[in-house]
């Protein structure tokens, strides 16, 4: 893959890069800027080479059509904070107000263009429509830099067709998730340990089938266990189920039992009487979940079983929380997979996502995991075996 030392020397030279700024907003103030930093290495090399630098990035899903509430407007700000230099924002993608501002940079300085996604032509599925828009991106600089990793699974023009035009190259952070994901998954360090939560099983069918071929343990939590349980035969009472899966699952559970796989489900869980934070907790046996209940995270037992074979793993992968961690009630099953995987001797991958965020919301030093992953539907493609459009472009 490509990297920026490829594209030689770039004093002087217009630098498009692509970034994933799609943070979570409470009306103008970001909530969480981890995205934002994740992107400041490349950036400031890019700064520091004395490139003249043109960040793109989309916010929100505004469908083509200029929205002020998906306006990067917070963003250039923070961006501009944390590189301690102020970011002028275009008013634009393409026109006038992004040629204007790109005509003003100076060496080592920055600009950020308008959302993306405001022009239609972004995620269109019609080729002629994004090589329109890339085309008129690439009119803006010299050269183009991948660095939004979140965005690499789709072909969409600031991914996928500009490479195609530029002389282009991954940034430290794309370069970053793709060598931890390829480490994790091409030739782990076994025992290799795959977690796998979040609300639904059909979210993550293609990364089971291929992670049966691969992982030695999978730990299945979250709203997607109950279907495992259900495919057991077991009374999940309300709890999350995807019954269009069942019969999946079941297909699932044999694999593993052929192929030597431990696929690991919860043996308790916390239930409560209907969704909400201030419902009372009650820790039950998998086999008596009441009727009437519906399960919201890990049970003690479980949250120990599952810390044991994380310790006990040298590779381990996470992707979705154990349970509803946005309620404290319900968020210590999330939170020991955590610790346990923030103390183990291994090199551990949060993968993005919901899990990325119980990470920084639960307090927890980023540090002390391996890589924390900035693309969740990303990373699981990856995990899927799917070939990513983005990563495909920048190797030669």
């Amino acid at each position: 893959m490509r990297t920026i030392e490829t594209l030689g020397d770039l004093r002087g030279k217009r630098v498009l890069v692509r970034s994933d700024f799609n943070v979570p907003l409470d009306g103008q103030t970001i909530t969480d800027d981890g995205r934002i930093r994740a992107a400041l290495p490349t950036l400031s090399t890019l700064v520091n080479a004395g490139a003249k630098v043109i960040v793109m990035a989309h916010l929100g899903r505004p469908k083509g059509e200029v929205d002020p509430r998906y306006s990067l407007a917070p963003v250039a700000v923070r961006l501009g904070e944390l590189l301690g230099a102020p970011v002028t924002l275009a008013a634009d993608v393409v026109g006038p107000s992004a040629h204007e501002a790109v005509a003003a940079l100076g060496e080592g300085e920055v600009v950020l263009l308008e959302n993306v996604r405001f022009d239609p032509r972004e995620t269109s599925k019609d080729d002629a429509e994004r090589q329109s828009l890339a085309n008129e991106l690439a009119d803006l600089a010299d050269a183009y830099v991948s660095d939004g990793f979140g965005v690499v699974h789709r072909k969409q023009a600031s991914v996928y067709d500009i490479a195609q035009i530029l002389p282009s190259a991954a940034g430290s952070l794309v370069f970053k998730e793709i060598d931890s994901l390829r480490k994790a998954t091409d030739n782990p360090e076994r025992p290799y340990t795959v977690i796998l939560g979040g609300a639904k099983v059909a979210d993550k069918l293609g990364v089971i089938a291929n992670l049966l071929n691969k992982a030695d343990i999978l730990l299945i939590g979250g709203g997607m266990g109950f279907t495992f349980l259900k495919a057991q035969g077991k009374e999940i009472g309300n709890s999350l189920l995807d019954a269009d899966q069942l019969e999946t699952v079941k297909g699932f559970l044999a694999t593993a039992a052929e192929k030597g796989v431990e696929l690991v489900l919860p043996v308790d869980v916390i239930v409560a009487p209907e969704f909400d934070k201030d419902a009372t907790p009650t820790v039950v046996s998998v086999d008596e979940i009441p009727a009437d209940q519906m399960g919201m995270d890990l049970g003690p037992e479980s949250r120990a079983l599952f810390a044991e074979k994380i310790a006990a793993s040298k590779t381990v992968v996470w992707n979705g929380p154990m349970g509803v961690f946005e309620f404290p009630a319900f968020a210590e099953g999330t939170k020991v997979v955590a610790r346990a995987l923030s103390e183990a001797d291994a090199f551990t991958i949060v993968g993005g996502g919901d899990s990325a965020a119980a990470v920084r919301i639960l307090g927890f030093d980023e540090d002390t995991f391996s890589h924390i992953s900035t693309g969740g539907g990303a990373s699981l493609e990856f995990l899927e075996g799917k070939e990513l459009p983005g990563i495909a472009v920048l190797e030669d």
